[in-house]
């Protein structure tokens, strides 16, 4: 039995997540900002389910749920970051507070609660952190360009955090989830109130009123939590994982192009080298 400490588990993947490693016999620490939405499954899991009210964006807030969460286990062997929102607007239209708020949500609230789970991870040298991230790093697609860089900024951070904790026993699992059946593109999915009309058939066309998508997405959330905890439970488990048949194509041809354009350019970028 391990322990897990998953943000985000009102509803979505953090719900199913939750629900499937609480099947499993795991304890999980369950949060969300309403804690009230937790109670049906803290009442399904009244030994092994912990519930914690948590804002993400609130660094104390934070602080005092992971000492909540070791008052009532004995240490937290598994981190998901999986709290978040989608935000779109074009580049120009986005408003500093709306962009403020996302990066608080996206990438402060991960990196705080990480340092908050280091120090016993690193005093056990086990454990493993799981930071969701999107294809949007890889797409850029346009309209997504904020929501985008907080997911690019968490996937940096990880890369580098790896290479820091690995020698010490701890994995690091970043995972870009393709579309799935939640409420990320309806409930969960903010824009800006600015909408200028020259960006119409670019970012307008990813605009809430434009998108039909939400129910219509192929992935499983069930499915994809399974998933989640079969790369957690792996000897080996992977440093960067892609969920959904969506995600692979997609992500496979977004990489593809850009080595294409690297090796076009390659003569041009030689030629900066000093002559030998």
């Amino acid at each position: 039995m391990s322990t897990w400490f998953i943000t985000g588990c009102s509803t979505g993947l953090g719900r199913a997540l939750a629900s499937a490693v609480l099947a499993a016999g795991h304890k999980v620490v369950i949060t969300a900002r309403n804690v009230s939405s937790l109670s049906e499954l803290a009442a399904q899991y009244p030994d092994t389910a912990f519930p914690v009210a948590l804002d993400v964006t609130d660094r104390d807030e934070i602080h005092e749920a992971v000492r909540r969460a070791l008052e009532q286990v004995d240490a937290i062997d598994v981190l998901v970051n999986n709290a978040g929102y989608g935000y779109r607007a074009a580049v120009e239209e986005a408003s500093p507070v709306d962009v403020e708020r996302l990066f608080a949500t996206n990438f402060h609230g991960p990196v705080e609660l990480i340092k908050e789970v280091l120090p016993g991870m690193r005093k056990r040298r086990t454990g493993t952190i799981v930071n969701i991230s999107s294809i949007a790093v890889n797409l850029s697609p346009a309209g997504s360009g904020y929501y985008a860089a907080t997911k690019a900024a968490l996937e940096g951070m990880s890369g580098s955090l790896r290479r820091e904790v690995s020698p010490l026993g701890i994995h690091v699992i970043t995972v870009e989830p393709g579309a799935f059946r939640t409420d990320f593109a309806g409930r969960s999915l903010t824009q800006s109130t600015t909408a200028i009309g020259d960006y119409a058939e670019t970012a307008g066309q990813r605009r809430i009123e434009n998108d039909h998508t939400d129910g219509m997405q192929s992935g499983d959330p069930v499915r994809a939590a399974r998933a989640l905890m079969t790369a957690v439970g792996a000897s080996t488990p992977p440093s960067f994982l892609l969920l959904g048949t969506d995600a692979h194509d997609v992500v496979t041809e977004a990489l593809s192009s850009q080595w294409s354009e690297i090796e076009e350019w390659k003569e041009l970028t030689s030629s900066t080298d000093f002559d030998v």
